[in-house]
């Protein structure tokens, strides 16, 4: 199936904005994670970790839903299919694992947050999860522009069934 001109440059559009809203997202998680780390002011570390419950719930994790869902929409209304190149399907793995890694994470952003809300945590409080959680989004932020990278410069390479669309070739019964 194959797009015409117009809504295929609104479906990429769409998916570039997601995308780069999710590395936004990310980014401004990060800085408040590590500003709840370092920071000895209390308020700021209550205001930073209540935050990032928020930004979790209401942009990161719909914008990699929305990256995820016009990615694979994209790659089956474009020539370069989801299972015919190689980039498309590591493109795909990848944010598959990081949407996933994301909601396993939640339940621990949703305490730290909820904590958080409750009460002034000190220096120590949840010390190793606020660490897990920053390097998380650290790791998060590498992978993503790595699938970002892909999709720029499109490595060459045909899946096996790429090679046969190529060569024409009947999909195997």
């Amino acid at each position: 199936m194959t797009m015409a001109p117009r809504p295929r440059k609104t479906l990429i559009t769409a998916h570039v904005v997601f995308s780069l809203g999710w590395v936004g997202a990310l980014t401004g998680f990060l800085v408040l994670a590590v500003a709840g780390l370092t920071s000895p002011d209390g308020q700021t570390v209550r205001a930073a970790y209540i935050a990032n419950g928020l930004i979790t719930w209401y942009a990161i994790v719909p914008l990699a839903f929305a990256s995820l869902l016009t990615g694979i929409v994209q790659a089956l209304a474009t020539p370069w299919g989801l299972l015919r190149n190689y980039w498309v399907v590591f493109k795909l793995v990848i944010v598959v694992t990081a949407t996933a890694m994301l909601m396993g994470k939640t339940s621990g952003i949703g305490y730290v947050a909820q904590l958080a809300a409750e009460r002034a945590l000190s220096g120590e409080d949840l010390l190793g999860l606020r660490y897990s959680i920053a390097g998380h989004a650290l790791g998060g932020l590498a992978v993503l522009v790595w699938a970002a990278a892909l999709g720029v410069f499109k490595p060459r390479g045909l899946t096996r069934l790429g090679r046969r669309k190529q060569a024409g070739e009947p999909p195997p019964s």
